[in-house]
């Protein structure tokens, strides 16, 4: 199992970047996703998740209104738009899969629960 993260970049305050997290699952459908992120110094920190369908999504309370995760269970792809971001949002963007259709939030926001990583894609956002 591959995850391959993409689409990070340098953008100002207020801009917008759209992440793409492709899977080399065939049932990639099955599989409850995430994405985290670490600045540095910082430890990896939950970002947002999504189940198998698309049906349930959790962010934390940093991004809400701002981030939107999906899926394209066809293109066996996640994204993770995000707009209006903050100098504070600048870090290495990793996704993850769970082994599970979905996770309950105390469990979606566990890296202990995720079985697959990708490598991370870089997010620097100036002032």
């Amino acid at each position: 199992v591959q995850l391959q993260a993409s689409g990070g970049g340098l953008v100002q305050a207020g801009g917008s970047l759209r992440l793409s997290c492709a899977a080399s699952i065939r049932t990639f459908s099955v599989y409850a996703m995430g994405w985290f992120r670490q600045a540095p110094g910082m430890e990896r920190e939950f970002v947002a998740a999504i189940n198998w369908n698309g049906g349930t999504t959790y962010y934390t309370d940093s991004v809400k209104g701002r981030f939107t995760i999906s899926r394209d269970n066809a293109q066996r792809t996640m994204f993770l738009q995000m707009n209006s971001l903050k100098p504070e949002d600048t870090a290495v963007y990793y996704c993850a899969a769970a082994s599970t259709l979905g996770l309950p939030y105390d469990r979606a926001r566990s890296l202990n629960d995720y079985n697959y990583w990708g490598q991370g894609t870089q997010v620097t956002v100036s002032s």
